[in-house]
């Protein structure tokens, strides 16, 4: 059973950059059967997709790709998350989760962390 773990700091300050990882178990990040995502849920609005890493590349919405980029740590088994110069507009739930390119759809989900962009 594929399980994710968000890790994040909570609050962060206007113009700085925002850390997240994800910590898989179950399956390898390296298995050539998912693609890896993060996603948002700002308050009192709907889902918001930021982006997914595969084994050749990582993709990213439009209006997020500016400031934000995915890496991952193949000995720990974990993606992260930066999205640099932050403003209030980014504080949300962020969820990690997993794609299996057979359905394209995001299958495994973290239980969310919640981060708020704040003075």
């Amino acid at each position: 059973q594929v399980q994710l773990q968000e890790l994040g700091p909570g609050l962060v300050k206007p113009s700085q950059t925002l850390s997240l990882t994800c910590t898989i178990s179950g399956v390898s990040i390296t298995a050539s059967s998912y693609y890896w995502s993060w996603i948002r849920q700002p308050p009192g609005k709907g889902l918001e997709w930021i982006g997914y890493m595969t084994n050749s590349g990582t993709y990213f919405s439009p209006s997020l790709q500016r400031r934000a980029s995915i890496s991952r740590d193949t000995s720990k088994n974990q993606f992260t998350l930066q999205l640099s110069s932050v403003t209030p507009e980014d504080t949300a739930v962020y969820f990690c989760c997993q794609i299996p390119i057979a359905t394209l759809s995001f299958e495994s989900w973290g239980q969310g962390t919640q981060i708020t962009v704040s003075a």
